[in-house]
């Protein structure tokens, strides 16, 4: 029977800290044996350390969930340079645990956590109920049943305890970043505050089965996307009832044609990127284990316990600055950037700092050429924006990103990193002059797109701030 999840806060604390324990003490060790040793081998034992150290922490990640796990599912999307090419397959093979086959909790434990949200037995909700859980999320399991009405829906249950052991990692933001230093530099203080700005939201699946619900409407009819509707009447702060979607997962869709991967990531580039300046808002958790291609060709996504609403003239700013950036107007944007607050230290930050520090990030949707978009190049470039290793644009970094915008960039670079594990191929600039410039569609899809917006037009938004648990 497997174990509950490990909720004190110094529980959950000692397993990282062994593993950060371990990594100093096999850094030492490894250091002095390097003396001596020509640059080659130190360079292959080194390797051959961060190796050690790298799949240690995603064992630990992957049993913890949580925060934790969410850093897992992080790692999972972007092919990181954590380790040489040669031992990639290996890296992934173990980061395909964090995504898709975590850890299980017996479900007994889990059907305990519904009988007690419904105060009812489990058969008096459900006429059928299959114990077998078919994914496994950060903080829950997803189970496939059927309702008295003989409708199919996918269950999602909260793990027993889950909601403390967030908590406890919130707490140990601290020592997380000590830790994970080792092994992923990339995890800024930024981006962990980010994470425990937005983490708590995802707790409550009675507020995240009121969005889903709205963004099935929202999307209804669409020719290529699809929501799963949610069933809020039998949704509770720990368990979620939605539709069930019958489809192939991402793994299956890395193994198509070249024509079928491209169809697929144009979608999920619109999905997750382009729905912000269409709508403004957007799902901020893209990764792979949220996305299915159904039998008739759209791609249905889940998940939506991270969803933003953003302010109108936010969304604004950020168009105007990849126009600027598309355009290499260094001037513009760095005077854009100053204004807004992004950038606090004008003096230290000069014009063409600025704009090559945005093409790192997003050349690949702003230059006007077809792009062939790979782990390398998905990793390379979040790799360059954020890890403090990287040499490069040091003043920017140290700049202050406003909580909005580092969520829409999360969003964005996440996407960028599925987009890399599918190699998907496609002129993406031309796809975003649609949003950036209000430009007529160039692909199929696009025209598609467009037909479907001319009878589906977006409401207003209700709401500019993001989903968490403090406005619920």
């Amino acid at each position: 029977m497997a174990k509950n999840v490990p909720t004190s806060r110094l529980a959950r604390g000692t397993k990282l800290g062994a593993v950060a324990a371990s990594s100093v003490i096999r850094s030492k060790k490894t250091r002095l044996s390097m003396r001596g040793r020509s640059e080659a081998v130190r360079a292959k034992m080194a390797e051959e350390s961060m190796i050690r150290t790298t799949e240690q922490v995603v064992m630990v990640l992957g049993t913890m969930k949580g925060v934790a796990m969410k850093l897992g599912q992080m790692m999972s999307v972007l092919d990181l340079d954590l380790v040489p090419e040669d031992h990639r397959d290996r890296f992934q093979q173990r980061l395909a645990v964090l995504r898709n086959a975590a850890p299980t909790v017996s479900f007994e434990n889990m059907r305990a956590v519904i009988e007690q949200d419904y105060g009812r037995p489990l058969e008096d909700v459900f006429a059928e109920f299959d114990p077998e859980p078919i994914a496994a999320a950060s903080i829950g399991q997803v189970y496939r049943a059927t309702l008295a009405d003989g409708r199919r829906v996918a269950v999602k249950v909260q793990y027993p305890g889950v909601d403390v052991a967030v908590r406890a990692d919130l707490k140990n933001l601290t020592m997380f970043r000590r830790v994970l230093a080792s092994a992923m530099p990339w995890i800024t203080p930024a981006v962990l505050d980010e994470l425990k700005l937005n983490m708590e939201a995802e707790l409550d699946y009675r507020a995240e089965a009121a969005t889903q619900s709205e963004i099935a409407h929202l999307y209804r009819d669409h020719p290529f996307i699809f929501v799963p509707s949610a069933v809020p009447e039998l949704s509770t702060t720990r368990v979620l009832v939605s539709e069930f979607v019958e489809g192939a997962g991402f793994d299956e869709m890395r193994t198509l044609p070249d024509a079928e991967r491209n169809r697929i990531g144009e979608i999920v580039y619109r999905f997750y990127v382009g729905s912000l300046f269409t709508f403004n808002e957007f799902c901020g958790d893209p990764h792979p284990g949220n996305v299915l291609l159904a039998p008739d060709g759209r791609v249905a996504f889940l998940d939506f316990g991270l969803f933003n609403r953003m302010d109108p003239k936010l969304v604004h700013f950020e168009k105007l600055c990849l126009r600027a950036a598309a355009e290499e107007r260094s001037e513009d944007l760095r005077q854009l950037m100053i204004d807004r607050g992004v950038i606090d230290s004008p003096d230290e930050i000069g014009a063409e700092e600025c704009l090559e520090y945005v093409l790192a990030a997003s050349e690949w949707c702003l230059v006007d050429e077809v792009l062939t978009i790979t782990p390398e190049l998905a990793s390379g470039a979040f790799l360059l924006a954020v890890d403090p290793r990287a040499s490069e644009f040091t003043g920017m970094k140290q700049q202050n990103l406003p909580p909005e915008h580092l969520f829409s960039r999360r969003a964005d670079f996440l996407t960028f990193g599925m987009l890399g594990q599918l190699d998907a191929t496609n002129n993406w600039h031309s796809i975003a002059r649609e949003w950036l410039y209000d430009e007529p569609p160039v692909t199929e899809l696009g025209i598609a797109h467009h037909d479907w917006l001319r009878t589906h037009p977006p409401k207003p938004v209700k709401k500019t701030r993001p989903r968490k648990a403090t406005t619920r």
